[in-house]
């Protein structure tokens, strides 16, 4: 591996937005992390890289665990030698459903994966930022409209979500003193296979009033190239929040 290439850690890289964002990291000439729970989507990820699949590497873990999440860190150090960029993106929305039927199980499950997923895999990529030479490089966290407003019955991930926002706000703090910039990325319908399942595959979304209504999604290649923007730019400059979505969905005005 060459270690003067630029490093990035993608969770979430087996599919949708992580998947298609790694592949857009390594399309830029990073050594990239494919990082996931299941082995054969992210080794279907790297494959789709082509060439540039000699510079990915794959591990499988859990991001809720903290042994998994040191593990798969110390793997990245080991190989590239430094990580420059963290792309905190695995999560999940969890169930959709009234306020009191929700599970406790349910509820833990999201709060595990979706915050403390994003807190585990920040400690360890700060860790190492901190201490690496250069010093410094950037977390994003991907965040959500739903870190501003929620759609009906999903408390869970509303609330997962803004509580990423909270430790965006103190990575951002913390990070000050040591080159490590922190921001976030609210995406808003991107075709995912999640949001294809909250969009009901096209019949529509619930929405605040009880009706149904068809919403319109974003293409992911667009999400990618905001993350790979947010990470190109210098550590003395950083877009503390951005709002990808797509232009006519009840966002604005949602509620």
């Amino acid at each position: 591996m060459d270690l003067n290439l630029k490093v990035a850690v993608v969770t979430g890289a087996g599919s949708g937005i992580g998947r298609r964002t790694a592949l857009a990291f390594l399309e830029e000439g990073y050594s990239v992390t494919l990082v996931g729970r299941r082995q054969k989507p992210l080794e279907a990820t790297a494959a789709d890289a082509g060439e540039a699949a000699a510079r990915s590497l794959v591990v499988a873990a859990d991001v809720g665990d903290p042994v998994a999440v040191r593990s798969l860190f110390s793997k990245t150090r080991e190989s590239f030698g430094r990580v420059d960029v963290l792309f905190n993106n695995a999560g999940i929305f969890g169930p959709s459903g009234p306020f009191e039927d929700i599970l406790y199980e349910e509820w833990k499950a999201v709060m595990d994966i979706n915050v403390t997923g994003t807190f585990l895999c920040a400690r360890e990529a700060f860790r190492i930022m901190k201490d690496q030479h250069p010093r410094g490089g950037r977390i994003i966290n991907n965040g959500s409209l739903a870190a501003h407003v929620p759609r009906p019955h999903s408390a869970p991930y509303t609330a997962s979500k803004h509580a990423v926002t909270g430790l965006t706000k103190s990575l951002s703090l913390a990070g000050r003193e040591h080159d490590i910039a922190c921001c976030q990325i609210d995406i808003g319908n991107a075709a995912t296979d999640m949001i294809k399942a909250v969009l009901q595959d096209g019949a529509g979304a619930t929405q605040a009033d009880g009706s149904m209504a068809v919403e319109p999604t974003l293409d992911l290649d667009h999400v990618a190239r905001a993350v790979i923007h947010m990470a190109s730019l210098p550590l003395e400059a950083n877009i503390q929040f951005m709002t990808i979505m797509a232009t006519t969905m009840p966002f604005i005005g949602r509620g």
